[in-house]
């Protein structure tokens, strides 16, 4: 901005501060107003020419040798030095003047002592050229000075396109959230499409063959929003698996217990049962089987991946719950005719 507009513009004022204020008081005031019009924040038209006032307010006041020849200027400006006529040339009398700048250039640098008189040409022959007064300060202290604004190139009189000032918003990444979800053992050997909602959004996501009690399933994106366009947090959940009546789970397998008659454990023979979806499977037991012995039926456990888990029957013999005498009869044939097969 050029010197001589200074006269008709209150930097003290488009910052809120006054007029002694101290450097630290200017800093702060321009920095709570950049936050509040910067144009990466606030997209109106108003807010960019007020970014632009500020800016222009806090480059001049932030330097000290630029906002001292403010001061000086507006003090100028609103009477502090007296015009006189004189000699068919405009001129003032430097009396005052000398006062407000004598810090400047020592008090005697071509100011001369009280009573002094200064004239300045100017080409109407009125009121003094303020180009010609600026020119004693250096005349660039509106258009560069030293100091600058610790917003970086938005801080310069609203000239865009440099860095972002220091304390520009960050993008931050989203908090994540914490979640349960609770499955059948059959859901979490076969996988599953579950419903779930999020700050009252529905959406669906499918949960992997697999999935063990106690165990967290990572959902991205599906946590907390991210501030200033930050990426959004993730959701976890932890499953729980149900119980069941029937089945366990053993790594990929599934476990299940075969009842067997004692003939079909001696003689062996082929046994019927339900699997975790009910369709009939039938398991070999091989002759010999005791309590506890397992068989398999190949690709019917855990769905995972292209080699998926067995189905196992733990063979468990079953006998009468109140055997007749013909049943107690025959079982101690049994063993007579099996001989001593226990072990103790």
């Amino acid at each position: 901005m050029a010197e001589n507009e200074w006269l008709s513009k209150d930097f003290y004022k488009v910052l809120g501060v006054s007029k002694d204020a101290s450097d630290s008081d200017i800093t702060k005031a321009y920095r709570k107003l950049a936050r509040k019009y910067h144009p990466d924040l606030n997209k109106t038209k108003e807010a960019e020419e007020k970014f632009k006032d500020i800016s222009e307010a806090y480059d001049v006041l932030s330097n000290k040798d630029s906002r001292q020849k403010y001061d000086a200027i507006r003090q100028f400006g609103m009477g502090g030095a007296r015009f006189a006529g004189g000699s068919g040339q405009g001129g003032f009398d430097a009396s005052g003047f000398s006062d407000i700048f004598g810090s400047m250039f020592g008090g005697a640098s071509g100011m001369g002592g009280n009573g002094s008189r200064i004239r300045f040409s100017t080409s109407g022959g009125g009121n003094p050229n303020l180009n010609d007064i600026f020119s004693m300060f250096g005349g660039a202290a509106g258009a560069g000075a030293q100091g600058g604004s610790p917003y970086g190139a938005y801080g310069n009189a609203g000239a865009y396109g440099g860095s972002p000032y220091e304390e520009a918003p960050q993008p931050k990444r989203g908090k994540d959230r914490n979640s349960k979800i609770s499955l059948t053992l059959r859901q979490a050997a076969k996988g599953a499409t579950v419903s779930l909602s999020v700050d009252g959004s529905k959406f669906k996501t499918h949960i992997p063959a697999g999935v063990k009690d106690g165990q967290k399933i990572r959902l991205s994106g599906k946590g907390h929003a991210g501030v200033n366009g930050g990426k959004h947090g993730d959701l976890y959940l932890q499953v729980n698996v149900k119980p069941d009546a029937t089945f366990t789970m053993r790594g990929h397998d599934l476990v299940m217990d075969l009842p067997v008659s004692v003939a079909e454990a001696v003689a062996g023979a082929k046994v019927e049962a339900k699997d975790i979806d009910g369709e009939t499977v039938t398991f070999k037991v091989p002759a010999g089987s005791s309590s506890g012995a397992e068989v398999r039926i190949s690709g019917k456990g855990v769905q995972t991946g292209n080699a998926p888990g067995d189905l196992v029957g733990r063979v468990m013999i079953q006998v009468p719950a109140k055997p007749g005498l013909g049943v107690k009869h025959a079982a101690k044939e049994f063993d007579k005719a099996a001989g001593d097969y226990v072990e103790r």
